[in-house]
């Protein structure tokens, strides 16, 4: 199975604050917030949410399509992407911006506050997925993850032109978009990929109840955090899966990408949806312990004790094939 990726590339800057964001906002100055916050360390790493799912499902033997817009900055991670299994024949170049920026701050709770930059990213818009697909490189599921937005708008369209099955990721750029923009870039999609608060804002922002959001996709897939994830279609009961348990958390950034690669790089491989959910499960565990999105190795060892610890020993040896090596 072919995925093409298309989505936001970026260079992310992480940084930890000691302690606890909601013991720094006065109840009766929501309305004049101005803090500065003194962080502990920082980060450099590579991300950006389509460069996030493409690392992942090119470390699990996938060989995605990579989709998007970069700066002249660009060369040394693209290096690397393709080193992990990612075909970057679809990134365009900007002659004049640089890679974007996402500048992240996480508490002590794992809350986050965070900026972005689109930078290059704008010039997504311009990118003509018949440009860059051709008849061998033809994808079987195009993920339209959060970028520009007139990017997300033609991507999704052009899928539904060309006959493309798409999965829809809108995320973060979820507070750009306006209601029927929402709509549009979820209407008929294979898959919907949520977080929690994001299917609440998503119902919010369309003005559909959450089973009318349901009835106009194949599945809806929405990570519960330390909960697991909720798989939901419609007419068919729900699916719950419990996520991998984890005593310390590294860096929660990209968490939910890496649940994205693994879940897809799972339903690439013809497995059920629990299985999917669980794989998922276990490669965000793995980003959970690593600092920055793809600070990360997916090793099948690890990935095979992970499920065996918490999904038994039979799903770990059914699920070997996908995680690498022998139960």
């Amino acid at each position: 199975m072919r995925i093409a990726v298309t989505g936001s590339i970026a260079t992310d800057h992480l940084m930890n604050f000691p302690g606890r964001f909601t013991e720094q906002l006065l109840a009766d100055r929501l309305d004049h917030v101005s803090l500065s916050f003194l962080v502990d360390d920082l980060l450099v790493r590579r991300g950006g949410v389509a460069a996030n799912v493409a690392y992942g499902l090119g470390c699990l033997g996938l060989n995605p399509l990579l989709v998007g817009a970069v700066g002249s900055d660009f060369e040394e991670y693209g290096q690397l992407l393709e080193k992990h299994g990612v075909d970057t024949g679809g990134v365009r170049v900007s002659a004049e911006r640089q890679t974007a920026r996402f500048l992240c701050l996480t508490d002590r709770d794992n809350n986050q506050i965070a900026a972005f930059y689109a930078g290059a990213m704008t010039e997504a818009r311009e990118i003509d997925l018949r440009s860059v697909i051709g008849d061998g490189t033809r994808p079987d599921l195009l993920l339209v993850c959060a970028n520009d937005p007139e990017a997300m708008a033609r991507h999704t369209r052009q899928a539904r032109e060309l006959g493309i099955p798409f999965a829809a990721d809108p995320s973060q750029q979820l507070a750009r978009l306006t209601g029927p923009q929402a709509s549009a870039l979820i209407d008929g999609a294979e898959w919907l990929f949520t977080n929690e608060y994001e299917a609440a804002l998503l119902a919010e922002r369309t003005g559909r109840s959450p089973q009318d959001i349901l009835g106009r996709v194949g599945a809806w897939v929405t990570t519960l955090g330390e909960r697991g994830v909720r798989v939901a279609r419609q007419g068919r009961p729900e699916l719950l899966v419990p996520a991998v348990p984890r005593s310390h958390v590294t860096d929660p950034t990209g968490a939910g990408d890496g649940f994205r690669a693994g879940f897809l790089a799972a339903v690439a491989r013809g497995l059920s949806l629990t299985d999917a959910a669980r794989i998922g499960c276990a490669v965000a565990s793995c980003v959970l312990d690593s600092a920055g999105p793809q600070g990360y190795t997916p090793d099948g060892a690890l990935l095979r004790h992970s499920v065996r610890q918490t999904y038994g020993r039979e799903a770990a040896a059914r699920l070997a094939p996908v995680l690498g090596g022998e139960a």
